[in-house]
């Protein structure tokens, strides 16, 4: 059966990394951009069948434009879609397709990572044998930081889907006690083997958000629930950055009403010099940020490529892989 795409236009690559295009070049007649402006996706959009995205924007207008008259299908190289509207899409008979689950392991092992630096501070003794500290010291070591053994921890994970799961298996070979909340914003009973949200976060030494942003999520995190969590706790995220209030979490770390906090996502990305987080992060010792990339281990990236040529592959075929529309 001849395929019924035949022009992919990638809008934002650069956004992969160094990743290999050789399984979209050796099927289909493929355009790349390093990235793409909002002024600039009409233009290049105009005359393709599939187009592959991750960040740029597709709205309405876009997609019931001339420019997007050949488009028959959106690739998304993502698990989230948000940047898609999806009502157009289904309107003019586009098929949108996502990737779930093709960076479980490496989100999970840097949430990993961020439990692990919050309570050993090996990157900060680090920094201090960079600035020269160490070999100003009067003795054989530094005890600048207070650190702490996980083994026997309580790690609270909120969202227990393949990400919550990867990391409660790999806290549990650390030695933690892992506890599990039920679905924020539920109703009804608390499942067997869950605990509810208040009930998590008051137990808790390590708190670490793997859950979607929702209407019932998001500012899940807020001065009232930082007021359950023990003094000496931890909150870790590699979810999304609207989950926190911010405002809330900086104040609580500034008065050492929660021990410290770890945050590879905040609510703009990419920060102003003068967003609040950013300016909080040169100021407190007890806050770590990076930047949004939990999820960029080489083979994530690959698999990610892998996957959306997949998808493409199964639409020529006619049939439905991890469709959203």
């Amino acid at each position: 059966m001849e395929s019924p795409v035949r022009r992919v236009v990638f809008l934002d690559v650069a956004t992969f990394g160094n990743v290999s295009l050789k399984g979209f070049s050796e099927r289909w007649d493929c355009t790349v951009h390093d990235l793409t402006a909002p002024e600039e996706v009409s233009e290049r959009v105009e005359g393709f069948d599939g187009v592959v995205v991750n960040k740029v924007r597709l709205d309405k207008t876009l997609l019931n434009s001339p420019a997007a008259a050949d488009i028959r299908l959106i690739a998304e190289a993502a698990t989230g879609t948000d940047n898609v509207d999806l009502e157009a899409a289904k309107s003019r008979g586009i098929y949108v397709c996502n990737v779930p689950g093709y960076a479980t392991q490496s989100v999970a092992q840097f949430a990993i990572a961020l439990i692990l630096e919050l309570a050993t501070r090996a990157g900060a003794y680090a920094e201090i044998v960079r600035r020269g500290a160490w070999q100003q010291s009067p003795m054989y070591t530094r005890m600048d930081f207070s650190t702490a053994e996980v083994s026997g921890k309580k790690l609270g994970i909120i969202g227990y889907g393949s990400i919550g799961r990867r990391v409660a298996e790999m806290a549990r070979g650390l030695g933690m006690e892992v506890l599990i909340s039920a679905r924020p914003g539920s109703s009804g009973p608390v499942p067997a083997g869950r605990l509810a949200v208040d009930d998590l976060l008051a137990s808790s030494d390590f708190v670490s958000l793997h859950c979607p942003l929702t209407a019932e999520t998001r500012s899940l995190i807020n001065s009232r629930v930082i007021g359950l969590m023990k003094p000496a706790a931890f909150l870790i995220n590699t979810a999304r950055g609207a989950l926190i209030d911010e405002t809330a979490l900086i104040a609580a770390l500034r008065t050492k009403r929660l021990a410290g906090a770890a945050l590879d996502v905040i609510s703009q990305e990419p920060p102003s010099d003068d967003h609040p987080i950013i300016r909080a992060a040169h100021e407190l010792e007890n806050l770590i940020v990076t930047p949004h990339c939990a999820w960029t281990a080489r083979e994530a990236r690959q698999r990610l490529m892998n996957e959306v040529a997949e998808n493409i592959l199964a639409f020529c075929r006619g049939e439905r892989r991890n469709s959203v529309v």
